[in-house]
């Protein structure tokens, strides 16, 4: 095996999250309102993905979250954790403000916000009003019309009005007006038309545009308007209410008796939708079979666009009965609570029915028919009691009065079974009801999971349902229901969990029994529960040969008392403790190389077990790859590259001092080397090069710390060829530049494909520099609500120096600044390039400098520059004087070096790209760079 040596300058780089949005997908015109914010303007149907580009170390978290619009605080969808947010099919719904968060716990979360536009155009609809004052009439000549065209449309329609085919001008045509009615927000026009004249009758055509918006086409409708034209009216062949019997089929019909054009008629149901065995035909609705669940209210409408949609309803209910109760009420007045003789005796009667006031309550008294008498009366609806209640009142009951008591109930002429209740009443066969709770049976012990029965015993004649309730807390019973029916007073509760523990009440029902106070009763139920520890895992790490203390809490447990706690190395029993209550459990020891494993913390309480488990090891935290390293690749000689990995050490001081890396490269064969190094300091930036990798083959890079005792866990990932030395902004990335957040505005990434088709065609390039339509570079755009002077700086990542000397001696190394740049139009401002060197506390210094109209070509420019540390280049274009001033830069590449002799700029001459123009103003050295002039 290979020995190498790693030399290493540390730069700190733990670097908060940075985002910002880019976007693919099918957009029309992406824009910037006057709060710098983007403006994504997409057709409805077409296919939105938004990309969120984030730099950071470590590796941010991306959180997508959107709102329903801008006055809105609350997120109205799931959150996405993605870096790529894709919508296909978007709707007009899901337009608003999106949210793009990164998060990777260094400082505050970058957060970047575009709204979303949908854009759409539904097709119009055209109705035809008469004035108040004509409805009853047809629309013949000395009326006024309205033609009232409507529509939905992002953004606001424009109208057009047409009579045949001749556009209709109001400013020529004294007999009409065109006027957008208040409150309507440009969805609605109105055509007036003022003492018909017979040149008025004729087809009206209402046409709607967005002016091409997203290629969205116009749409139209049109309607014909004669002497004939009337609004609908409807006859129905039922009733409005119609009561029939179950299972029977009911034909509703819905006759037009006026209107033309010819209306059209529809059937629907509220609230519900119509029965899926419905037939709807020619303005007939047939329902087979009919149910009590198809009852509701059936609603015919018709509609021809003139005048109010004709409406008829119908309440469609459909025979049924529920259960029928009994309540046997002694004499109210004397307080009593049992039958007694000489005192008054009611008895009440109730079904749930529907139509409840169709039911017909019949009484028996010893099967024999009660009619009213002085000592019988019969209530056909008892105003004392529930509506749809019957009641026979037994008036000074004497010895004669007892007998059985029967109520049918039944509607009269229907096919639905009647429902009898018999009721025996004497004075031995009527008792109140005794409610108790069974010996040991006040408080129900259960384990979670299980099932529990909670008992209250009722004994009397009749005996009364029990009606069980949660006591303590406003909270439903398990079932959802406030209050839960069991005949026999046995409540029955399975799969029990904690938050059903509480106190329970049992009460008598006041029906099927004496209508009297309720007797009541309490049972307590425990649900017992293993002990809830903390922390359920524990990932521990500390140097071998120091103490380490693992602790486990003991949040909650029922039974509170602990019965247990037995700790475990790798499954191996370590010691059994006596638990002291008042304690939570804990283990000391010194950790060497054979004890390090996974620790077991087992607490039980009689009812059942947890476990904290940690893991304990002085293995080394993993290494977290840094992604945003710049121009990674380097061409060699022979179809070879070479990649500059890097890297930080997570947490490095928290086990023993880490003395190298292994560096495994994975592609059909596998070779590994061992890397020696100083000992890592938390957030300092590593590097290593892998030399003689084969173009175009991709390689798997698995990295992994070493100390004396033992190796990390390895972290991997994947490195491929690519051409991105050179940065054309093909990468949504855009190669790790950023967007400079003290300037006015923002550099945006376009290709030929995204630019606004009503953009100047005298300003911006055509195309990328190598005249691709899909190649992206960076622009300005110029246009509104830019102003002269606003700026926008384009940052480059964090190109790091070594401390190797430069050529002759030099102290500091070359590097050459290349890129392409285009600047045509008459109000072209200026383009700077500036130095931004890390160690230095200022903006920066300019290195080169251009203004004014270069022409149509994209222009290339080498710049050699001597940064004295980690420096970024950073481009600042300016805005003009007018809208034709967009500046664009493309194929941008920071190389170590000096720029090759031709094209390149230095402080000793001119040297002009372009012989055409050349206005480049000259720079002194400032040291740091040498400028073009």
């Amino acid at each position: 095996m290979k020995h190498w040596t790693l030399y290493v300058e540390f730069i700190f780089l733990f670097t908060p999250a940075n985002a910002q949005i880019s976007h693919a997908g099918q957009a029309c015109v992406v824009k910037e309102d006057n709060i710098s914010e983007r403006i994504y303007t997409i057709r409805e149907g077409d296919r939105l993905e938004l990309q969120c580009l984030v730099k950071g170390h470590p590796q941010p978290q991306v959180r997508w979250t959107k709102t329903a619009g801008s006055a809105s605080d609350k997120f109205q969808e799931t959150s996405i954790y993605n870096e790529t947010l894709r919508i296909e099919g978007i709707q007009r719904v899901q337009g608003g403000r999106y949210y793009c968060k990164a998060d990777n716990g260094v400082g505050v979360a970058a957060i970047k916000s575009i709204r979303v536009d949908v854009q759409y155009l539904d097709k119009p609809v055209l109705t035809v009003h008469q004035t108040i004052s004509d409805v009853r009439g047809s629309y013949y000549q000395e009326k006024t019309v309205f033609l009232r065209c409507t529509v939905n449309s992002n953004p606001p329609a424009r109208f057009i009005w047409k009579r045949g085919n001749t556009p209709i001008e109001q400013s020529k045509d004294t007999g009409v007006d065109i006027y957008e009615p208040l409150y309507t927000q440009g969805e609605t026009k109105v055509l007036k038309l003022k003492n018909l004249r017979p040149k008025d009758f004729a087809n009206y055509t209402c046409e709607v545009t967005v002016r091409n918006v997203c290629d969205i086409p116009e749409s139209s409708v049109t309607f014909r308007l004669t002497n004939a034209t009337t609004p609908p009216a409807l006859r129905l062949s039922v009733n409005e209410t119609l009561v029939v019997d179950p299972g029977k089929d009911v034909t509703l019909s819905c006759e037009v008796t006026a209107g033309f054009p010819k209306p059209t008629v529809s059937w629907s149901r509220y609230p519900n939708p119509l029965p899926r065995n419905s037939l709807v035909r020619n303005g007939t609705l047939t329902l087979r079979s009919v149910t009590p669940a198809d009852s509701g209210f059936y609603n015919c409408t018709a509609v021809n666009n003139v005048g109010n949609p004709a409406k008829r309803n119908v309440n469609l209910l459909v025979r049924s009965m529920g259960n029928l109760t009994f309540q046997i009420t002694p004499d109210s007045n004397k307080d009593s609570e049992s039958i007694q003789m000489g005192r008054d005796l009611k008895l009440s009667c109730h079904v749930d029915a529907q139509p409840q006031d169709k039911v017909n309550y019949t009484w028996y008294k010893n099967a024999a028919l009660v009619y009213n008498s002085d000592s019988l009366i019969v209530l056909r609806s008892d105003p004392d009691m529930a509506p749809g209640t019957s009641s026979l009142e037994i008036v000074d009951m004497k010895f004669r009065d007892q007998a059985t008591y029967s109520c049918v109930a039944n509607f009269p002429g229907s096919t639905v079974p009647e429902l009898r209740v018999d009721v025996n009443i004497t004075q031995s066969s009527v008792t109140p009801p005794i409610l108790t709770v069974p010996a040991g049976g006040q408080v129900v012990s259960v384990r979670e999971g299980g099932s529990a029965d909670l008992v209250c015993l009722v004994d009397g004649k009749p005996r009364p349902p029990v009606l069980w309730s949660r006591a303590d807390k406003d909270l439903p019973m398990p079932t959802g229901e406030w209050a839960v029916e069991t005949r026999n007073g046995r409540l029955r509760l399975t799969n029990v969990t904690r938050d059903l523990m509480g106190s329970y009440r049992c009460q008598t029902a006041p029906y099927n029994g004496l209508n009297i106070k309720p007797r009541q009763a309490q049972v307590q139920l425990n649900v017992q529960y293993a002990p809830v520890l903390d922390p359920v895992f524990q990932d521990v790490r500390s140097p071998n040969y120091q103490f380490v203390t693992l602790r486990c809490l003991i949040q909650k447990s029922n039974p509170a008392r602990v019965a247990s706690v037995r700790w475990v190395r790798n499954g191996e029993p370590l010691s059994s403790l006596t638990p002291n209550p008042q304690e939570n459990p804990q283990l000391k020891f010194k950790l060497d190389p054979s004890n390090n494993g996974t620790y077991e913390c087992r607490v039980s309480n009689g009812v059942g077990s947890s476990t904290c488990t940690f893991n304990v090891s002085s293995r080394p935290y993993n290494a977290e790859f840094y992604f945003d390293t710049p121009n990674p690749i380097r061409i060699q000689k022979v179809n070879n590259y070479s990649y500059n990995l890097q890297w930080t050490q997570r947490e490095p001081a928290a086990t023993d001092r880490i003395i190298g890396y292994w560096v495994n490269v994975r592609t059909v064969n596998m070779f590994s080397k061992q890397i020696d190094k100083k000992e890592p300091v938390k957030g300092g930036l590593m590097s290593y090069t892998l030399t003689d990798l084969k173009i175009p083959v991709s390689y798997e890079i698995r990295l992994a710390p070493i100390t004396t005792y033992s190796t990390g866990d390895y972290v991997s990932r994947t490195i491929q060829y690519s051409e991105h030395h050179v940065c054309g902004f093909e990468d949504e990335r855009i190669c790790g530049f950023s967007q400079d957040r003290g300037d006015k505005f923002d550099w945006t990434r376009q290709n030929h494909l995204t630019q606004n088709p009503k953009r100047s065609s005298n300003t911006g390039p055509e195309m990328d520099r190598s005249g691709n339509k899909e190649g992206y570079y960076m622009y300005i755009e110029a246009s509104r609500p830019r102003v002269a002077g606003d700026n926008a700086r384009l940052l480059s990542p964090l190109y790091n120096v070594t401390a190797a000397r430069g050529p002759k001696g030099s102290s500091r190394h070359p590097y050459c600044v290349s890129f392409f740049y285009h600047m045509k139009g008459k109000h072209i401002g200026s383009l700077n390039v500036w130095l931004r060197v890390k160690s230095i506390a200022s903006v920066g210094d300019r290195v080169w400098t251009l203004d004014g109209n270069q022409g149509p070509d994209w222009i290339q420019a080498n710049i050699n520059v001597n940064p004295s540390g980690p420096f970024q280049v950073m481009f600042e274009a300016i805005r003009g004087s007018g809208y034709e001033g967009d500046i664009a830069i493309d194929d941008v590449s920071v190389t170590k070096g000096k720029c090759k002799q031709e094209n390149s700029v230095s402080n000793t001459g001119t040297v002009c790209i372009s012989q055409c123009y050349c206005r480049v103003k000259f720079i002194q050295d400032t040291g740091l760079g040498s400028v073009c002039i």
